[in-house]
């Protein structure tokens, strides 16, 4: 309630007050004035009759009483009315008191865990920093070994691939921390054009799942118009997906892989035959650092980092990814089918890239090399790392 509103009241209750007591005399001063003259000055002789002193007891008394008694009743019933207001004022003063203290202590949480969450993401970039010079190193030098692996003992040659491979996934992991820190701090550099799909399904699903490619069931139309991402991360996106369904499907049992068209985006769809997902766990595979345990309870082995990344490299790109779990019958073999929506370039693909275009893409390709022969890092499985935030290539983080 307002002070101004609280302050009417006050005045209005303050008028009755001096009513309740004004009215009845002026009543009684009217009604024995008048009632004087009509029965006892205006007769001669002047002479007051009993019916004369029974009209000034009702006119002059009881009617003044009447409503002194009325206005008495009125003026605590307003009264009662304005100490609830005034209680209800009070209270609604302390209320937007305490809302004000809580909403800055809650400002104040907030900052301290938005610079705690700061710091971490500092020190986890600070880390993935220097991690992956070392990474970088060690790749070249055990790839340097490997030119010469004939002259080694087949144990040696063993624990040299082996060595070679926990590397690369270790620095694809490193190259993943700091692509999530500079995605959410908004720093992630993203080339958007128009992509062909189905290059980039069929090159994703060969990195994937190499000679195992033949459990991937196709359902992809001819004809599918271009789409307007990232090429280098969307393809990165893809390969978690496909990673993740490889994971959780038994290892006879098919992945199906299909695109439709929806209105002004194109579908992605991925399915496979593993255990599902439990509804009340969809919302948190999403993310980061979570893994779901296989069907048979163990833990799988990733980050949980990959749907994470998918989900924002693919919000970043004004696309989406959603998840569908259950979709067969089988309970063994619940499923889950994930949904990868992308925005349909609005310009067709052409055949010969433009001059510009083609400048452009050889001197990346120069800065690609010399970055290469600074870091020492040689081709890998038909892959080349990251340099400055793009990847050509890059084993998929799960």
């Amino acid at each position: 309630m307002h002070l101004s509103i609280l302050s009417k009241q006050a005045a209005t209750l303050q008028r009755i007050r001096v009513l309740r007591y004004a009215l009845p005399v002026a009543l009684f001063v009217l009604a024995s004035t008048f009632e004087v003259w009509e029965h006892w000055i205006k007769h001669v002789p002047m002479r007051m009759s009993p019916l004369g002193w029974l009209e000034v007891c009702i006119f002059g008394m009881v009617g003044p009483c009447v409503i002194f008694v009325t206005l008495t009743y009125v003026e605590r019933l307003l009264q009662r009315l304005h100490q609830a207001h005034t209680d209800i004022a009070l209270l609604n003063q302390d209320l937007e008191q305490k809302v004000i203290m809580r909403t800055t202590e809650l400002q104040q949480a907030n900052l301290r865990l938005r610079a705690v969450d700061q710091i971490k993401s500092d020190f986890v970039s600070l880390v993935s920093h220097e991690l992956r010079a070392p990474l970088s190193t060690l790749n070249g030098g055990l790839e340097v070994a490997l030119q010469h692996e004939t002259q080694l003992p087949p144990k040696a040659q063993r624990v040299l691939h082996l060595l070679l491979d926990e590397t690369a996934r270790l620095t694809g992991f490193v190259q993943t921390i700091l692509d999530v820190a500079h995605l959410e701090d908004g720093k992630l550099h993203l080339n958007y054009g128009p992509v062909a799909v189905k290059p980039l399904l069929r090159h994703a699903v060969d990195v994937v799942f190499g000679p195992d490619e033949m459990r991937v069931l196709w359902q992809v139309p001819a004809d599918l118009p271009p789409v307007w991402v990232d090429e280098i991360y969307t393809e990165q996106a893809i390969r978690n997906l496909l990673c993740n369904a490889q994971k959780y499907t038994p290892p006879h049992s098919p992945i199906i892989l299909a695109v439709t068209l929806d209105e002004r985006r194109l579908c992605i769809t991925i399915t496979d035959y593993g255990p599902g997902i439990a509804r009340d766990l969809q919302a948190q595979i999403f993310e980061r650092f979570v893994c779901i345990p296989t069907g048979d309870g163990d833990r799988p082995r990733g980050w949980g980092l990959g749907l994470y990344f998918a989900r924002t490299l693919l919000t970043a790109q004004n696309g989406a990814l959603t998840l569908q779990s259950p979709i067969h019958t089988d309970p063994t073999m619940l499923g889950s089918r994930f949904v990868v929506k992308l925005p349909i370039a609005e310009e067709p693909l052409t055949d010969e890239p433009l001059a510009d275009e083609a400048d452009a893409a050889a001197e990346g390709a120069d800065v690609k090399v010399a970055a290469a022969l600074l870091l020492g890092v040689a081709a890998y499985q038909g892959s080349a790392y990251k340099q400055e935030g793009v990847e050509d290539g890059a084993p998929a983080i799960n």
